[in-house]
């Protein structure tokens, strides 16, 4: 890159607006701007259409259904039996059983009888048949017999007396006639849609949902499914897809406007385009102070009232604006996933439930323990999404709830919260051991079969895909191999896969061993030094001592290091001698990966990776040595079947013959 360029009169114009401080005049607290938000609007249903019953799933009834039958409409039997006056009954037994006529009919379902039951007689009847005139109880068929006498009529013997009303629902007995069957406001499940049906309603009056126009917004941003790779700086639009999706789980209906450019007249008309078609706009990203946020000053013009919130004391979440105009609301989520899906969630789902009649949704806490300290920003309500893993009983039981420490520009974040935490404004840091009480995103919290904490590898995603297709559940959190060590000797994890070599003895894992951990054989993988193939100063050296000399005395050459406390990071700092830190040094990603996209985008010259990745992004590879990626395993958790399990797949001929294509070795 060239520093010496001088900025275009645009880049200028650009950079003045920037500094004319027009946005974040006034940050809010949540409460705050809910309560400023919600003033004006009108939060009740929009409407009502009328459904068939096929099609009214998971939609809020709006007018109360009453029955106009009785049900069921008939004295109905609810076994297979003889119908019977209970009188004729009295003190039958084994021993001594009664013994009555059968009459000449069979009454099954759907049958209207024909001949009463007089005393001494019975009649045979199926389950759901309508009881007789007469008939006051059913005889189970099992506590009968029955017989042809001598004179060719044919008899039953009951050997079980039967109270009056014994094995008959009467009509009405379920759902009365002139009864209220459901309640408006309720929320059609299956359930209701039978007994919707039971009444005979073939259709039902419920509230529409609310349409919601999605916007995604950034010059950089681009469908998914475009033909071509991506341009530099280009980003597929997840938002839209997660929107979507996310407006038609809480009830609404997502209508998709597409991509908009930051350009103030075409986001102008797809707000509009938006306002016409729909009752509620969400774009997402553009609401922060850069210069190629434009959606703040588009909604800037209106004044019925247009823009009532933008930046409130959330993390996630500060550049969220809040709009009205029209009385329709305009949101304008954060561009980043977590922070748009969360402040959804946050503002925008309340709104969608009361246009569309369905009660708020009140989440669920559990008690839980922070096994890691969290650093938390003074002055801003922070929101810090967790997963939640069980401890085994023998180390105290209960919940741990791990940080997710992706940041908010993570995609995948929102999905592998189980809840998340709130720290208060106030706090600077909330330290390890401490307890806390987690927002359960969902209801539906299971354990997962196997829990794995510690250091990712594309190796050991192969064996877990093998393990899962097993019909078994797994939870991963990628935490480093310091990190799942310290969850084993806390007993979170059933595993932890680790790569961490002793600085004295450069001897991987085993010198990490407690009397409560046990360690089982994983795999071996080639780190080394990568780099551009075209680069002369790598392409000259024959070894990866050389080359890392030959870089560090080179102050244009840039490296990318490895996070502290990984097994890679232990390997580098071995690797520069004398405690050299060359420039780079403090750049520190979490992931093989992100190193050697680095180096492949140019933003960093070297680092140090596995083989397999080199090879993913067709980078230069000079070898260093061979590490060890084992499984720790706390000895308290080690016969449990599905850790067993893992354990047998480490043998598994598939398993083995994926890891030496990936250049892993057992």
């Amino acid at each position: 890159m060239d520093s010496t360029l001088q900025p275009t009169e645009e880049i200028t114009a650009a950079l003045r607006q920037l500094a004319r401080q027009e946005q974040f005049l006034e940050v809010l607290s949540r409460d705050q701007a809910t309560a400023r938000f919600h003033q004006h609007l009108l939060l009740a249903p929009l409407g009502t259409e009328t459904l068939t019953l096929d099609r009214a799933r998971n939609r809020v009834l709006a007018r109360s259904a009453v029955a106009e039958v009785d049900v069921p409409g008939f004295d109905r039997a609810s076994v297979d039996g003889f119908a019977v006056r209970a009188n004729d009954t009295a003190n039958a037994n084994q021993g001594a059983p009664r013994v009555l006529r059968l009459n000449g009919e069979i009454l099954t379902p759907g049958t209207e009888p024909k001949i009463a039951v007089t005393p001494g007689t019975a009649t045979l009847i199926a389950t759901g048949g309508m009881v007789p005139r007469g008939a006051d109880a059913v005889v189970m068929i099992e506590h009968t017999e029955a017989r042809e006498t001598a004179e060719g009529t044919t008899i039953v013997e009951l050997r079980r007396s039967a109270a009056p009303g014994q094995f008959i629902a009467f009509a009405g007995s379920d759902i009365a006639r002139g009864e209220t069957a459901l309640r408006a406001g309720t929320v059609i499940t299956s359930r209701e849609i039978g007994t919707l049906a039971a009444i005979g309603m073939g259709t039902v009056e419920v509230y529409r949902r609310p349409r919601v126009a999605v916007i995604s917004t950034g010059s950089e941003i681009v469908m998914p499914g475009t033909p071509g790779p991506l341009t530099p700086g280009g980003v597929y639009d997840s938002n839209g897809a997660i929107l979507a999706a996310a407006i038609e789980e809480a009830g609404g209906e997502a209508v998709s406007l597409g991509i908009g450019a930051d350009e103030e007249g075409t986001l102008a008309r797809l707000i509009d385009k938006g306002l016409a078609s729909a009752d509620i706009v969400l774009l997402s990203g553009g609401t922060s102070k850069g210069v190629g946020d434009v959606c703040y000053r588009v909604l800037a013009r209106s004044d019925d009232p247009g823009i009532v919130v933008h930046g409130v004391a959330l993390k996630p979440g500060k550049p969220l604006c809040l709009a009205v105009t029209a009385g329709k609301p305009v949101v304008v989520l954060p561009g980043f996933p977590t922070s748009a899906i969360f402040t959804f969630h946050e503002f925008v789902v309340p709104i969608i439930q009361a246009f569309a009649g369905l009660p708020a949704a009140q989440r669920d806490t559990v008690p839980a323990t922070l096994p890691m300290r969290v650093s938390s920003e003074r002055g801003r309500t922070e929101f810090a999404m967790v997963s939640l893993v069980r401890r085994a009983e023998a180390d105290g039981g209960g919940l741990a709830a791990y940080p997710i420490a992706k940041g908010s520009g993570s995609v995948t974040t929102f999905g592998q919260a189980d809840g998340f935490i709130v720290i208060d404004q106030h706090v600077e840091a909330v330290p390890a051991g401490e307890a806390v009480h987690v927002h359960l995103i969902s209801r539906d919290l299971r354990p997962a079969d196997l829990v794995v904490i510690g250091s990712d590898c594309v190796g050991l995603s192969a064996l877990l895909q093998r393990f899962q297709a097993d019909g078994l559940s797994v939870k991963v959190l990628n935490v480093g191999s310091t990190g799942g060590l310290a969850a084993a000797k806390r007993g979170e994890c059933d595993i932890a896969p680790v790569h961490l070599m002793d600085p004295e003895t450069g001897e991987y894992n085993r010198p990490l061993l407690t009397p409560q951990l046990e360690l089982v054989r994983g795999y071996r993988r080639l780190q080394g030094v990568v780099f551009r193939p075209d680069d002369p100063l790598f392409s000259a050296c024959v070894s990866a001592p050389d080359a890392i000399a030959a870089a560090v005395a080179n102050p244009e050459y840039l490296m990318i290091n490895r996070n502290s406390g990984s097994g890679t990071r232990i390997l580098i700092d071995r690797l520069l001698l004398k405690g050299a830190k060359p420039p780079g040094y403090w750049s520190q990603p979490k992931s093989h990966n992100a190193v050697a996209v680095a180096v492949a985008q140019r933003r960093a010259d070297w680092g140090v990776a596995i083989e397999s990745v080199a090879r993913q992004y067709g980078l230069g590879f000079l070898p260093v040595q061979e590490e060890h990626y084992d499984f720790i395993l706390p000895r308290s958790r080690a016969e449990r079947p599905p850790v067993r399990r893992f354990v047998e797949l480490l043998e598994d001929k598939e398993v083995r013959l994926a890891l030496a294509e990936l250049r892993f070795n057992r």
